[in-house]
């Protein structure tokens, strides 16, 4: 029987911004992630010489990401997307003027979709009228001609890597759409994000933290308390605190009875975003000035990643595009057959220029986004039904969005357990002194 204060459980983003922060506050700490290679999905991965993160990858700066990476010392290098935006629609990439001027729009509709930009800019996201309604409602409230929502619809897919009109909350998604606007509001990171993992687990070592790959965890043992985990390997692992950074299924089916439990409603009440993407080094760029393209009619996106961050290829530029899946549509092969179509239009003969290719068919932007049927709307960090658990992960959002979610929800549990710690101090030394 090995003994740990304090355990996190799973390697990603999560899981190292908590990590680290406890390490830093003094903690004993030992982080377990069972895959080989520390990152989850902000790992990068090299092909032929081209690196390739696990489907697009980006950065809002003035984020809580971007804001706790900076904090724990993580140099964020990297350039920002082209604001010269075209759109694909109707088989066509057209320029934003060519649209905003082509019979699709009326002046009429041109006014409108202004007017509903420029209230965007403003809106408090947490405003009762706002939070409480879906996207779809909001968009149909301020805009009356189609493309004009469909600019709007396409805007807030990009931006949350979402496609649930129905089901998504305006207020974060909005204020989301708004960052996007921002000037360099993007960050699209030199290295790849392995480079953003890599230095939070020198920070976290640094720190003090134990990091230990190839460790998985078979059960969180606990009688109303947590008391020991059970590894993989069969191994037992003394802990009075555990912050599991996975999955709400995931941290479900690790805890007996967990159906007793808040985990049941998280885990029920999850809707995971998920994307087929496309990622490519080719050696030359047939349409160069094909830099951002967002689809109207079809729930795609390209971009050209190499522009702003050309150490991304040694030789090449590195591209992707990607499908937004609606909630309850995937299908591998057709999804990959419309990413070529895509690419097709946007970079014609892209099939003779390919050095380096990856096809990820489902690959999980976030677990769960703020949607309207959230039963609990802030979940965690603690799990109020057993003393010492906590939770973290993009699926425990308290209204921020992807990785801002993930890097937020890490440093909120880390702060929690050490709030509770300080109490049980506290109530410790007072009894002492009573008796």
């Amino acid at each position: 029987m090995k003994q740990s204060k304090v355990v996190v459980i799973g390697g990603g983003i999560a899981g190292l911004v908590a990590a680290c922060d406890l390490a830093k506050a003094g903690k004993p700490v030992v982080l377990l992630e069972k895959a080989e290679q520390f990152g989850g999905r902000a790992m990068t991965v090299q092909k032929n010489g081209a690196l390739f993160n696990l489907g697009g990858h980006a950065l809002y700066r003035g984020g809580e990401a971007d804001r706790i990476f900076r904090e724990m010392g993580v140099k964020l290098k990297g350039g920002s997307p082209s604001m010269n935006v075209s759109f694909l629609w109707n088989g066509k990439v057209v320029s934003m003027p060519r649209l905003l001027f082509s019979r699709s729009f009326t002046w009429s509709g041109r006014v409108e979709l202004m007017r509903a930009l420029a209230k965007l800019m403003r809106i408090d996201p947490d405003a009762d009228d706002i939070a409480s309604v879906t996207v779809r409602s909001w968009i149909e409230q301020h805009l009356r001609e189609p493309m004009g929502r469909n600019l709007l619809y396409s805007l807030i897919r990009t931006s949350t890597f979402t496609h649930a009109p129905d089901l998504q909350c305006a207020g974060p998604a909005l204020a989301q759409a708004r960052r996007s606007f921002r000037n360099k509001g993007v960050l699209y990171v030199e290295g790849g994000w392995q480079s953003i993992v890599d230095q939070l687990k020198e920070a976290a070592v640094r720190a003090g933290a134990e990091l230990l790959q190839s460790a998985g965890v078979a059960a969180i043992e606990h009688d109303g308390e947590v008391r020991k985990l059970r590894l993989s390997d069969g191994a037992e692992l003394e802990a009075g605190q555990v912050i599991a950074a996975l999955p709400p299924a995931e941290t479900f089916r690790l805890i007996q009875d967990a159906d007793r439990t808040s985990l049941k409603i998280w885990k029920d009440q999850a809707r995971p975003a998920t994307v087929a993407c496309l990622d490519l080094c080719l050696k030359r760029l047939p349409a160069p000035g094909h830099r951002v393209v967002m689809g109207i009619d079809e729930p795609v996106f390209f971009s050209n990643q190499s522009m702003p961050t050309p150490t991304l290829a040694k030789d090449g530029w590195v591209v992707h595009v990607l499908k937004y899946h609606a909630v309850g549509e995937k299908d591998p092969k057709k999804d990959e057959a419309m990413l070529e179509r895509a690419m097709d239009v946007i970079q014609p003969g892209w099939r003779q220029e390919i050095v380096a290719r990856q096809y990820l068919p489902n690959m999980t932007a976030v677990y769960d986004f703020m949607h309207t049927g959230r039963h609990d709307r802030a979940p965690g960090p603690a799990v109020p039904e057993i003393r010492g658990l906590y939770v973290a992960g993009d699926w425990a959002s308290h209204g921020e969005l992807l990785v801002d979610a993930a890097a937020a929800s890490g440093r909120r549990a880390a702060q929690q357990l050490l709030a509770d710690l300080q109490a049980e101090t506290g109530s410790a030394n007072r009894s002492r002194q009573a008796g």
